[in-house]
């Protein structure tokens, strides 16, 4: 089993110290030493209304009771995660930490619609923004501009929530070809022809088109597999460090965090357990000798539902990687429903 003595939780207008050691049946000074014990030293809570403060460090089994009252209760079922789990209008955030360098954060607004009894889901995305800003360059505007010009894009899901394929990928390449023209008359010249070639080279693989979609942090989270929400033990599953990438193995954690008769926070937390370098997860390929020391990674993901059918109210995941004992990456992804 793997060690996980805390989770991160969110504050929300209202916490108190004393109301959040309440529901965890622990005390207010138990609560903050605990936090002040394993945050940065910058992030220490010094009053009780949590003025300032964004995060809080839980441990991780404090209260039996919560774990097995969420267990008793636990209102997600496979039908409802594949027919409801996401449903609907969603606005994401994605930021990319790196030490010494400027974070990079990417905003946009997601439609995830169900069809056909949750069999079907139609995915399409809008108002892409980078550090707040429309992008103004040829290349990211022409490349917006196709990924645009094949949506929606409906997926099959398997019974158990995870993407299974697409519903017809003759469709998608269709709906790209008739706008192609439209694209090359007002993207000219030779360059731009060259990326229109190559766009149209991948979505004509459908393979390839497929793990496009998978292997990004969006659509791991938009589809987990509904059997992560009936753990009680640890597990093994994989994860995505990089997009196009391999999957590397993690063993995995789940807390049961019941807030109120409204909502439920679901967390899970994992490692990389498989043995595998920086480089090869960057470049997706596993090398037959390399001299360079295995890259060490960690998964956290907390899921709140809500609502008469426990629709995902927000759902936030951050990716964080270390190679020579120092963060070499950290990916942060938020999910809010509007």
């Amino acid at each position: 089993m793997i060690e996980m003595e805390f989770f991160d939780y969110k504050i929300r207008n209202g916490d108190t110290l004393y109301s959040i050691s309440s529901r965890l049946g622990i005390t207010e000074e138990e609560l903050k030493h605990f936090h002040n014990t394993h945050c940065e030293r910058m992030e220490k809570i010094w009053f009780a209304n949590l003025h300032g403060v964004k995060h809080l460090l839980i441990p991780f089994q404090s209260n039996p009771e919560i774990q097995k009252t969420a267990e008793k209760h636990n209102p997600i079922s496979s039908r409802q995660l594949a027919h409801l789990f996401f449903n609907g209008e969603y606005k994401v955030q994605e930021v990319f930490e790196y030490p010494k360098k400027p974070s990079l954060t990417i905003e946009y607004t997601i439609n995830v619609k169900s069809k056909e009894k949750g069999k079907i889901i139609t995915f399409s995305r809008k108002d892409i923004k980078t550090n707040g800003e429309i992008p103004e360059d040829k290349i990211s505007i022409l490349s917006l501009a196709c990924m645009e010009s094949i949506q929606p894009v409906d997926f099959i899901l398997h019974h158990h929530g995870a993407i299974a394929g697409f519903q017809d990928h003759k469709t998608i390449h269709h709906r790209f070809n008739e706008k192609r023209k439209d694209l090359e008359d007002y993207f000219t010249g030779e360059t731009n022809r060259n990326y229109i070639d190559l766009f149209q080279e991948s979505i004509a693989d459908e393979d390839f088109l497929l793990q496009q979609f998978r292997s990004t942090l969006l659509f791991q989270i938009l589809f987990p597999a509904s059997d992560w929400f009936q753990k009680n033990t640890t597990w093994n599953e994989s994860f995505y460090f990089f997009q196009n990438s391999f999957p590397a193995k993690c063993n995995m954690e789940i807390a049961h965090y019941i807030k109120n008769a409204d909502h439920t926070e679901i967390h899970f937390a994992g490692k990389i357990i498989e043995a595998c370098t920086l480089q090869e997860l960057k470049r997706g390929i596993r090398l037959p000798e390399t001299s360079e020391e295995n890259v060490s990674g960690e998964i956290r993901l907390q899921y709140t539902t809500g609502g008469e059918h426990n629709n995902i109210i927000q759902a936030e995941a951050l990716l964080t990687l270390w190679h020579q004992e120092a963060v070499y990456q950290k990916h942060h992804l938020t999910i809010t429903q509007r």
